[in-house]
C-alpha cells in the first residue's frame, strides 16, 4: 500500500488589529523610544511634586484650622486631569491640534480680560485669576500653551513670507503684545517674562529671521525694565537681591528669599528627611508655591536637589532627541517652544530660590502647587508626544496647512 500523504491546510489569515489607545501614542518607530522615557520623567516629577506639597502645605493648613490634605488633595487631582488630558493629547494627530490654534487663543484672550472684571480676583497682589462656581483658574497659565499653538501654525503657514519683516512681525508680535499687556495688567512680571521667553523661543524655531527677533527682544527687555522700575515692591525685591536692601531687610522684602536659603543650607547633602523641614514653620510664606524647591532641598538634601535637576535634564534630552527626527515646522516650532517654556520656567525658579536671581514668582513646573499650572504643562507634553509621533501615513506640517 502507499502512503498516505497529507497536504496541511494553510491558516486563515488573521484580521489585522487596529492599535489601541495606548500603541497609538508610543508609536511604531523604533525612534518613538524616547515617548515612555518623556512620559515616565514627567510623571516622576509630578508624584515628587504631590509629596513636596503634601509636606510643605500642612503646617499652614493647620494653622489656618483646615484639613492638612486638603491642597494635595486638590492638587492630586488636577494632577490626574491633567495626565487624563496630555494621553488623550498625545493620541490626536497634527492636524487636529492645528485646528485648536484659534480656538485657544481666542478662549486664552477673553479669560484673560475676565479676569478684570467681578469674576476676577486677586491673589498676593497679582490680579490674574477667575473664579467660577466655587473653581479657581489662572488663564494666564493656559495663554502661554495658547500663544505657542497659535504662534506654530501661523509660522507654519508663513514659511515662504517670513523673508519679508512685516509677515514676521504681524499677526505674532501684535497679538503677542496683546497677551503680555493682559498679564503685566494684573501685576504678575514673572508670568510676563515667562510669556517674552515663549514668544521670543517661537519666532526662533519658527523661522523668523534673527534681525526681527533682536530687534523683538530688545523691545521686550526695555518694557521689563519699566516694567520692574515703576513698581516699588520689585525695586525693593531686586534691592535685596542686589544687597542694598536696609539693615531689617531680612524682615521685609528680603525675608522669603533670605529663608529659603537657609532651608537649602540646613538640608545639607542627605536632608532632615521626609516631612521633616524646619522652615515650612510659616519661616517660608507659601512655601508650597514658588518656594517649594527650598522645601525639597531642606528635606532631601543635595542629593534631592541634584535628582530633580537631572529629571529635568533627562527630560529636555529625550525630548529634542524626539524633535530631532521631525522634519515638519509646526512640530518643531511647537516642541521645541514648549520645552523651552518649561526647561527655562524651572531654571529661573530654581536660580531665583537659590539667590541667583531677583524673586520674581514664578512655579517650578510639575512640582509646585497649582492646578491651572500643572494641567497646563500636561497638555504642553500631551501635544510634544502628538506632533513628533512617526506618522503612519504622509507627513504634514511642512507647509501652509
Amino acid at each position: 500500500m502507499g502512503t498516505l500523504i497529507r497536504t496541511p491546510h494553510p491558516r486563515p489569515a488573521r484580521a489585522r488589529r487596529e492599535p489601541g489607545r495606548i500603541r497609538t501614542w508610543i508609536g511604531d518607530d523604533p525612534s518613538d523610544r524616547q515617548r515612555p522615557i518623556i512620559l515616565a520623567v514627567v510623571l516622576t516629577l509630578a508624584a515628587i511634586g504631590l509629596v513636596e506639597v503634601a509636606s510643605a502645605s500642612s503646617v499652614e493648613s493647620v494653622a489656618a484650622g483646615a484639613n492638612p490634605y486638603d491642597l494635595p488633595l486638590k492638587q492630586g487631582m488636577w494632577t490626574v486631569a491633567g495626565i487624563v488630558l496630555m494621553l488623550f493629547l498625545a493620541g490626536l494627530r497634527e492636524q487636529h491640534i492645528r485646528k485648536l490654534a484659534w480656538p485657544m487663543l481666542i478662549t486664552a484672550v477673553v479669560s484673560l480680560v475676565l479676569v478684570f472684571t467681578p469674576l476676577g480676583m486677586t491673589v498676593n497682589g497679582n490680579r490674574n485669576w477667575l473664579s467660577v462656581g466655587g473653581f479657581t483658574a489662572q488663564p494666564s497659565e493656559f495663554a502661554k500653551l495658547a500663544l505657542i499653538v497659535w504662534a506654530a501654525d501661523i509660522l507654519t503657514r508663513k514659511q515662504k513670507l517670513l523673508g519679508q519683516w512685516k509677515h514676521a512681525v504681524v499677526p505674532l508680535l501684535p497679538v503677542g503684545g496683546i497677551i503680555m499687556g493682559l498679564v503685566a495688567l494684573g501685576h504678575d512680571l514673572g508670568t510676563t517674562m515667562i510669556v517674552m521667553l515663549i514668544l521670543a523661543a517661537t519666532l526662533f524655531y519658527g523661522g523668523v529671521p534673527m534681525k526681527v527677533i533682536s530687534v523683538t527682544g530688545s523691545i521686550s527687555a526695555f518694557a521689563a525694565l519699566i516694567l520692574a522700575a515703576t513698581s516699588g515692591n520689585r525695586m525693593g525685591r531686586i534691592s535685596s537681591w542686589l544687597g542694598g536692601g536696609s539693615a531689617d531687610d531680612s524682615q521685609g522684602l528680603g525675608y522669603q528669599a533670605l529663608n529659603g536659603q537657609y532651608a537649602l543650607a540646613s538640608g545639607s547633602w542627605f536632608g532632615t528627611g521626609l516631612g521633616q523641614s524646619r522652615q515650612k514653620w510659616n519661616w517660608i510664606p507659601e512655601a508650597h508655591n514658588d518656594f517649594i524647591f527650598t522645601i525639597l532641598g531642606e528635606e532631601l538634601g543635595f542629593a534631592g536637589t541634584l535628582l530633580v535637576l537631572a529629571l529635568f535634564a533627562v527630560l529636555a534630552v529625550a525630548i529634542f532627541k524626539t524633535i530631532a527626527r521631525t522634519e515638519g515646522t509646526f512640530a518643531r516650532a511647537l516642541s521645541c517652544s514648549v520645552v523651552t517654556w518649561i526647561i527655562g520656567q524651572a531654571v529661573i525658579n530654581i536660580a531665583m530660590v537659590s539667590g541667583l536671581l531677583p524673586v520674581i514668582g514664578v512655579p517650578l513646573p510639575f512640582i509646585s502647587y497649582g492646578g491651572s499650572a500643572m494641567v497646563s504643562s500636561l497638555a504642553g507634553i500631551g501635544m510634544i508626544l502628538a506632533v513628533t509621533r512617526s506618522p503612519a501615513g504622509p507627513k504634514t506640517g511642512s507647509g501652509a496647512g
